[in-house]
């Protein structure tokens, strides 16, 4: 349980739209949904920023940033011990940078609990002004979070300004939608009160399991508009790519994954279109 009782005095925020890409369950392609959304929106000439804010480390394996290169990452950030631009790796994909996760970010939630303001770790950090030069060169800057709902978790919602979700098609999915979004409005109410829902994403469709078609009904009844369109597959190559350092886009970029998350990147700029022209 959160217990959030603290609300801080906004900042100026300037650069591009900080998603955060969260869900406290595992394996439900919340990595693969972060760098592939990523990668799809810098081939749409995007700059797009990708932070790495789980130990496991999956995103910066996923870009191809092998562990030796990550020589400052979000731990530093986090601690207060670098700045945002010290951190910014070039990856392979023109337009898309990282800031990488290391093992010492396993045991950033325990130096967390002690420290001051340590929901607001990663805020302060990305809104200062020398991040701010930083963040005005990008478009925009996914968060990738761990799965779980804890202090990590935490400080990547308080710092975003949209969450996206996403969520597999499996029987639990409704149930562990709930309590994110239960956790979403705590940080809204107490810390964050501009966040707002980006989407939710269904992911690890597989057409031939009746059961996925169930959810997906019930998740878009319960959700409605929020839930996006494009439905992303149970794709071997989506799988495999990250073993070769890489995403699926550049891996196959024609596999049904690639192409589906092409899909999810032009809808997410369509939304944003239809929302600026309102």
């Amino acid at each position: 349980m959160l217990f959030l009782n603290t609300e801080p005095k906004e900042e100026p925020k300037r650069g591009g739209r900080i998603i955060s890409v969260a869900n406290q369950k595992g394996g439900v392609g919340k990595t693969t949904t972060a760098i592939n959304l990523a990668t799809a929106l810098a081939a749409t000439k995007k700059s797009v920023l990708v932070i790495d804010l789980d130990p496991q480390g999956n995103a910066s394996t996923g870009l191809g940033i092998n562990r030796a290169a990550r020589k400052v990452s979000v731990y530093d950030v986090l601690m207060g011990d670098a700045e945002l631009g010290d951190a910014l790796i070039d990856t392979d994909i023109p337009g898309l940078r990282l800031v990488p996760s290391t093992v010492d970010l396993a045991g950033a939630e325990l130096e967390l609990v002690s420290a001051e303001e340590r929901a607001q770790r990663l805020r302060r950090a990305l809104r200062n002004p020398e991040s701010d030069q930083v963040l005005e060169a990008f478009d925009y800057v996914l968060i990738d979070s761990p799965p779980s709902l804890g202090l990590l978790t935490l400080n990547a919602l308080v710092a975003a300004d949209t969450v996206l979700v996403p969520l597999q098609c499996e029987f639990f999915a409704l149930e562990g939608l709930s309590m994110l979004m239960k956790t979403v409005e705590r940080v809204r109410s107490a810390f964050n009160p501009a966040l707002k829902l980006e989407g939710v994403v269904l992911t690890m469709f597989d057409r031939r399991n009746r059961l996925s078609g169930q959810v997906e009904d019930d998740v878009r009844d319960f959700m409605g508009d929020v839930v996006f369109k494009t439905i992303i597959p149970r794709n071997v190559r989506l799988s495999e790519a990250p073993s070769h350092g890489k995403p699926a886009l550049v891996y196959d970029m024609r596999c049904p994954g690639s192409v589906a998350y092409i899909k999810l990147a032009s809808e997410l700029l369509r939304r944003e279109r239809t929302l600026t022209a309102a």
